[in-house]
């Protein structure tokens, strides 16, 4: 069962033992950033530092001139991943006997909401969520689609992993969040996420839907989840929240918007790949579902990907929708934390694989190589020899 081992540039560059230590881990592969949000990351091995902090989402290569004069471009990141941090990490690890692949996080970027509020989802209040690129807007789409082909087909690599290749929400995880003192659920986390920006606003319209009364609903539906009243989980709950007709049709364009920008994206990168170029998406198989891990139709996206990259720790039940719609060649990658204090369980990573592999999955994803203990890894290590 082939494994990907996630990694960051900064895990590599500066330690000369880093390639050959993730590649005595038994996987064939790594999933390499090249495009990723504002972090701050533990190197516990590295020989100059135990702590990165990465201010702001940025490419990790230099930009290409053709964003100049363009709003929104990408940033290109600083002192912690300098000049073509990527390719000088690619370029190591290959030479370890690992085949690369690119991991690039899109719709995510806190400086670019701060820069560029405009480019925000905006709430039902008329709150901003800076992290959350609004992906229905015009130009947003054609930056994430552009930004898509570049940092995904970088020289060495063979493949890449697009993350966040959908609507973000309220959930963030990120800037000492405190947002879950009211238990909102799966209904007001969707609620919370619809984005009433002027783009959303008018495609609410070419769904019969009224954008003021919309937002008044939603405000509505929400103050007796506000008083502490449970959420329903599930679908059934925003329709009960929200009422059928409105909830459909939200979805109904939300869906639509995530669906054609991931028809782009992933059409962008295969006309700038060369032939037999991988591409995969981080995905939930929900697709009213906001975050890293995009929701999708499973028939949709395997029809137009070569496969997807599911979270599976603590459960593989994510992967039975995707098996359902899978073709003989389909990747359904099984993603594991192996990070203990993030987590993971390590020690459980070979009944995990076994049990994501019952329920179809094809390969391993890892997360993340650079960031777990020697604890940890010994773990992946003595697990991986066994598969």
């Amino acid at each position: 069962m082939k494994a990907s081992a996630f990694v960051y540039p900064w895990d590599v560059n500066g330690d000369p033992e880093a390639p050959a230590r993730i590649a005595a881990l038994g996987t064939a592969q790594v999933t390499l950033a090249s495009a990723y949000h504002s972090t701050r990351a533990l190197t516990p091995r590295h020989p100059r530092h135990r702590v990165v902090t990465a201010e702001y989402a940025a490419v990790l290569y230099p930009p290409g001139e053709h964003w100049s004069g363009r709003t929104p471009r990408p940033y290109a990141a600083g002192d912690w991943a300098p000049g073509d941090a990527f390719g000088e990490a690619a370029a190591a690890l290959t030479g370890a006997g690992l085949e690369v692949h690119t991991w690039v996080v899109l719709a995510h970027n806190s400086r670019l909401g701060a820069e560029h509020p405009g480019t925000s989802v905006v709430n039902a209040y008329g709150d901003r969520y800076p992290w959350a690129p609004c992906i229905a807007q015009p130009a947003t789409r054609a930056y994430l689609t552009d930004l898509a082909a570049e940092a995904a087909v970088r020289p060495g690599a063979r493949g890449t992993e697009l993350e966040s290749l959908g609507w973000y929400g309220l959930a963030h995880l990120h800037a000492h969040d405190k947002t879950a003192g009211v238990g909102l659920g799966d209904a007001g986390q969707y609620l919370m996420s619809l984005c009433f920006c002027p783009a959303c606003r008018d495609g609410y319209g070419t769904r019969g839907l009224d954008a003021d009364a919309l937002a008044a609903a939603v405000r509505a539906a929400l103050e007796p989840v506000w008083r502490g009243a449970p959420s329903d989980g599930a679908w059934a709950g925003v329709e009960k929240l929200l009422g059928e007709t409105a909830a459909n049709a939200t979805r109904a364009w939300r869906d639509e918007a995530a669906r054609t920008l991931q028809e782009a994206a992933v059409e962008a990168v295969r006309r700038a790949a060369p032939r037999g170029f991988q591409v995969l998406l981080h995905a939930d198989p929900v697709s009213y579902h906001c975050g890293a891990n995009a929701g999708v139709d499973p028939a949709h996206i395997l029809s137009v990907a070569d496969g997807v990259v599911v979270p599976c720790t603590g459960g593989a039940g994510l992967l039975t929708p995707f098996a359902r719609e899978a073709r003989a060649d389909t990747v359904l990658a099984a993603n594991l934390t192996v990070v203990a204090g993030m987590g993971g369980n390590p020690a459980a990573l070979a009944a995990d694989a076994a049990g994501a592999r019952r329920l179809g999955a094809t390969e391993l994803r890892l997360y993340h190589a650079g960031l777990a203990s020697d604890g940890d890894l010994e773990a992946v290590r003595s697990a991986l020899a066994g598969l």
